[in-house]
């Protein structure tokens, strides 16, 4: 391995990829069709793929980066639904640790239960399936099954980012550990507690894909309703027609006025994602450099992987 790495290191002015054919004892490079850029021939070895060629001989493909196998359209449009997939099933599952815990404090009787009662009130308004709820009211009595707590983490991100960690668990010193095991590996730093949290503001939010609306008609309605703001999406230099069209307007509101938004919206048949009770908002938002923004975005990623984060929320812009 040693020997194939100094090969790779010396052969990096070339465009080509190596594979490793294992013949006896000897050790063989052989050129493939595959090409990738120069610069990443130096990158860490990450995906092996182990064949055997017609002649029975032993071949192994190393690629320093994921095989792409659909083209560059198809990969955003399958990794655009496997975002809206995993939001969605962080939602229900959110929405099922609130119904355990309302079973847990007053029964599974939501007509004497007032917390069950405003759980599934928000459940009607978010269309969540009913199998959800059904089935931790069923999780909720088992034995052994604790209701559960809510909690906050504070974190520091790369570039001066600040970020905070809705949690949700039965077990708080799994929900710790887990925590700071992501942040040991994605270098990340707990922060102490009220030094991050006072950076953001809780709010009612609607969200609203920019390719379902346009942005007059949507200052429109939120005028009409009494909205506090509308934010609008970020944007990159490198963003496509079609990445823009992905985005989401987000209409700031108040509990008092936050139906009358959603009434408005549906009036207008405009498609929407409301929030999950409210959102943390920064109240100014940083601007960091490339590298450390996909740091950032991969230790967000990997916190919301946790079963017990329900949200976590960033200052960076």
């Amino acid at each position: 391995m040693r020997a194939l790495r100094v090969a790779l290191h010396l052969h990096a002015s070339s465009t080509r990829v190596f594979s490793t054919r294992l013949h006896s004892s000897s050790l063989f490079l052989h050129r493939t069709n595959i090409h990738i850029s120069p610069s990443l021939l130096d990158a860490n070895v990450s995906f092996i793929n182990s064949n055997y060629d017609n002649n029975r001989r032993f071949r192994r493909t190393i690629w320093t980066s994921t095989p792409v196998c659909m083209g560059r359209r198809s990969c955003k449009i399958a990794g655009r639904k496997e975002a809206q997939n995993a939001k969605k099933m962080k939602l229900y599952s959110r929405i099922g640790k609130e119904v355990v815990s309302a079973v847990k404090k007053g029964g599974p009787n939501a007509s004497t239960n007032s917390a069950l009662a405003a759980v599934l009130e928000k459940v009607k308004e978010l269309d969540v399936p009913r199998d959800i709820v059904e089935r931790n009211i069923k999780k909720a009595t088992e034995k052994g099954q604790e209701a559960y707590i809510e909690k906050i983490y504070e974190v520091y991100g790369y570039g001066g980012v600040s970020m905070v960690v809705e949690v949700s668990t039965d077990k708080i010193n799994r929900s710790v550990a887990k925590i700071r095991e992501v942040l040991n590996n994605c270098g990340g730093k707990m922060a102490d507690s009220g030094s991050v949290l006072f950076k953001f503001r809780r709010a009612r939010v609607v969200n609203i894909k920019v390719s379902n609306t346009d942005k007059d008609q949507l200052l429109g309605i939120a005028l009409d309703a009494g909205a506090e703001d509308v934010i609008d999406p970020p944007t990159y230099e490198d963003d496509t027609e079609e990445d823009r069209s992905e985005r989401y307007y987000k209409i700031v509101g108040s509990s008092e006025n936050y139906s009358s938004i959603l009434s408005k919206l549906r009036e207008e048949g405009i498609d929407f994602e409301s929030d999950n009770g409210s959102e943390l908002l920064p109240n100014t938002t940083i601007e960091v450099d490339d590298e450390a923004m996909d740091l950032n975005k991969e230790l967000m990623s990997k916190l919301l992987e946790l079963d017990d984060v329900d949200a976590v929320y960033t200052d960076q812009k």
